[in-house]
């Protein structure tokens, strides 16, 4: 009879798999953690949207006061920011397009940002604005409303 070399105990039980319980403890924690993480980071991605916005809104300011340099005044409502792309009746010296494209930036929720000339708040030329999440004026958190400074 040939000698079976014997392999110790211990050695054994390195070789077996996880016990089911073992198996719920990792998803039991793994779900913990998502639940502690997930509003943290849908906090953070509405904030990054308003922060986008506000940044959205700088940059298609810069274009505006090249128009105002150029036309003399800022684009009316009616004429609103397709003035910086596509030449408005009575422009006699716009230069543009101020803007690439053929189209008007959205805002980070898919809508085209408010713009009104002149504007409704003191102390400011002309609105260029967001309204946030929910897409009406006022509004707080995710729903506040961004406007140009």
């Amino acid at each position: 009879m040939p000698l079976q070399a014997s392999v110790p105990l211990c050695e054994r039980r390195r070789e077996r798999g996880f016990t089911l319980i073992e198996l719920m403890v990792v998803v039991a924690i793994l779900g913990l953690l998502i639940a502690l993480v997930a509003p943290a980071a849908i906090k953070i991605l509405g904030n990054t949207k308003h922060k986008l916005a506000g940044q959205d809104i700088a940059r298609i300011s810069e274009p505006m006061e090249m128009y105002k340099l150029d036309v003399g005044s800022y684009p009316s409502s009616e004429d609103g920011l397709q003035a910086l792309i596509a030449k408005p009746g009575g422009a006699d010296n716009w230069s543009g397009p101020y803007i690439k494209g053929v189209k008007i930036p959205t805002d980070p929720w898919g809508r085209p940002f408010i713009y009104r000339y002149p504007s409704s708040r003191t102390g400011h030329e002309y609105d260029l604005c967001s309204y946030g999440a929910h897409g009406q004026p006022g509004g707080t958190g995710d729903d506040e409303t961004v406007c140009n400074e």
